[in-house]
């Protein structure tokens, strides 16, 4: 029998401690000390701190760890460490830091190597959330192979700046956090659907979106057109925010336990969070038309004022977040009622206990990724495949190296460039340092590259399966495949007993199942991603264009609820039935505009899988 596992630490029991100088002002000395929440700094040398500035890093603000060597022959028995952190500013932004240590208490090179090692290894298991031995023997060996992402990066995203931003923070996040990853841009609507049908999943531990949510829309629609949709669904998925809508996003920021935040914040508190790993169940609501076809949602079906606002302030895009700010005030000057029926099956038990965070899910193909004999013959390199590859990407700093690279590991380099750890520290006189050789991992762990693991042409895990291409279509193109709804009846049949209808006029209509319907809109405060719930609100007609504001001024902290709006309505429910009696008027699943009329919904609990990072944030240690 396996023994059993350590029982937790507290957050405050400490696991490592060391004195060490720094880099690059070498007369300084530090003592650190390492807790399963923080590494605490104290500087010693050359005059001890009371109250040292900066003296305790949360691991909820670090991306990696790497260690290094020194390129002086005169430094040639010391080793180094350095640690990625982005600690948020007085005002609130995170901006990146870097600290690098110098282990120098042994006369040898290979002892003050391992030293390192071992805090690099403590360090990387506590962000991955990975176990360490109560023996006190930490190895490199600890460590997993890193898990292979596949980034779609929408490039018009939001304001067109998804893919400067995807260069400027993301890339070099992941990077330092030892993430193996392949990397293209989308250059058209339903490009993503496309891409995916095609993938070989069992390749890829999860398939991230550089973008706002019609992008992962895309990708989970992609699965559902498969023939092995079943398989192809559970693949994770997660989100980078960089675009004008970025609702789920801001579920994920909420869950992992950060503040509030828009724009390049959000976006680099979801990076840290995907590169702690960690996945949850992920809700997945299958929607069927008018027409019988049917397309999944993750995130909502709108109509009424909600979507009108949505699809009218496309004209805005340029603005970014800020479209729906301008289209909430024209459609407040041109408030519509629309009259329908709205029936559904209530939740008739308590939701469940949130299911635990779940680690990374590996690859089927992990024992079989070893490389081939021989190689397989390059393909031709084609527009539709743009990887990152194709163009300059000077990262300025060094990232903890692929496992199984090979050793001695030359001097990074990226395109013909050369990022040194100057650019860490900005001094002169002392000789830069160089990435040490990468950590031991086991035998079987395929290669990867060092900073950028894309190779020319397209990745051999996009070639076509011989699946059929989908018909190219509009954003909210459908499909007819997806799991059974054994809880609705077939559109326009009567519905069972036990539900629930409502008949009247509206002025909007929101079937959410996570808890934001935008970055900085919590629809449903109390929704996880995996309740199995869909969550149903509605206001009424009647209400003044002052109330309404109200309403979505106070949803911005999840307190509409309480304002005691005699309009406002919410059920939790497991399946409903939308019938507009009005003969115009716009309907939106997860912000795509889909055809207009009577539409029905079942959620299916735990359907997919969300990549969300650790649940809860550690708190600041006192």
């Amino acid at each position: 029998m396996a023994p059993p596992p350590p029982p937790p630490l507290a957050a405050s029991t400490p696991l490592l401690h060391g004195e060490f100088g720094s880099f690059p002002a070498r007369s300084s000395r530090f003592a650190l000390t390492l807790t399963p929440q923080a590494l605490h700094i104290q500087r010693l040398r050359p005059k001890p701190e009371a109250r040292p500035r900066g003296g305790l890093v949360p691991l909820a603000e670090v991306s990696g760890c790497c260690t290094l060597r020194s390129r002086s022959p005169s430094d040639a028995a010391a080793a180094y460490f350095c640690i990625y952190t982005y600690p948020q500013g007085r005002r609130g932004g995170r901006r990146r830091a870097a600290r690098t240590f110098r282990v120098d208490g042994a006369a040898t090179y290979e002892e003050n190597r391992a030293e390192a090692q071992r805090w690099a290894t403590a360090l990387m298991c506590l962000l991955r959330g990975l176990p360490l031995p109560g023996d006190g023997e930490i190895t490199p060996e600890l460590l997993p192979k890193p898990p292979r992402l596949l980034l779609l990066v929408n490039p018009l995203g939001g304001r067109g700046l998804a893919w400067q931003w995807c260069k400027t923070h993301v890339l070099p996040m992941i990077s330092e956090a030892g993430l193996s990853f392949n990397l293209i841009q989308t250059e058209r609507q339903n490009h993503a659907r496309e891409l995916v049908q095609g993938l070989r999943l069992s390749e890829w531990d999860g398939i991230v979106t550089v973008s706002g949510d019609g992008l992962l829309f895309e990708v989970l629609n992609g699965f559902l057109d498969r023939p092995d949709w079943e398989e192809a669904v559970k693949t994770p998925v997660g989100i980078l925010p960089c675009g004008s809508g970025n609702a789920l996003a801001g579920a994920v920021n909420q869950h992992g336990g950060f503040e509030p935040a828009l724009g390049v914040d959000l976006l680099l508190n979801c990076s840290l969070l995907l590169c702690r790993g960690g996945s949850r169940p992920l809700d997945l609501m299958s929607v069927t038309l008018a027409s019988g076809s049917r397309c999944l949602s993750f995130l909502s079906v709108a109509w009424g004022f909600v979507s009108d606002v949505d699809i009218q302030s496309e004209r805005f895009r340029a603005l970014g977040s800020a479209r729906f700010t301008l289209g909430t005030v024209l459609g407040l000057a041109t408030l519509h009622t629309y009259r329908g029926r709205l029936s559904y099956l209530p939740a008739t038990v308590e939701p469940t206990s949130p299911t635990p965070a779940r680690g990374l899910p590996r690859a089927k193909s992990e024992l079989t990724l070893a490389p081939a004999p021989a190689p397989a013959p390059p393909v031709a390199h084609s527009p539709l495949h743009r990887s990152v590859s194709d163009l300059p990407l000077p990262l300025p700093q060094p990232a903890l190296t692929s496992p199984g690279s090979p050793e001695p590991l030359p001097i990074l380099s990226l395109n013909g460039g050369g990022p040194e750890l100057a650019g860490d520290w900005g001094g002169a006189g002392d000789a830069p340092l160089s990435p040490d050789p990468p950590l031991p991992s086991p035998p079987s762990s395929p290669k990867a590259a060092l900073l950028s693991p894309i190779t020319e042409g397209v990745p051999e895990t996009l070639a076509s399966s011989g699946l059929p291409p989908p018909t190219p279509g509009s954003p909210g193109a459908v499909s007819t495949r997806g799991p059974h709804d054994h809880l609705l009846p077939p559109l326009g049949t009567p519905l069972p007993p036990g539900w629930v209808t409502l008949e009247g006029d509206f002025v909007l209509m929101l079937a959410i199942s996570p808890s934001h319907l935008g970055a900085d809109l919590v629809a449903a405060p109390h929704a996880r991603f995996d309740d199995g719930l869909v969550h149903l609100c509605w206001v009424r007609g009647g209400i003044s264009r002052a109330a309404l504001l109200r309403l979505f001024l106070a949803m911005e902290r999840g307190s509409h609820f309480s304002l005691g709006c005699p309009q406002l309505g919410y059920a939790a429910a497991r399946a409903f039935r939308l019938e507009p009696l009005t003969p115009r008027g716009v309907l939106t699943v997860d912000g795509e505009q889909v055809e207009y009329g009577p539409l029905q919904a079942q959620m299916h609990p735990g359907l997919g899988t969300l990549l969300t990072g650790p649940p809860g944030c550690p708190r600041r240690e006192p």
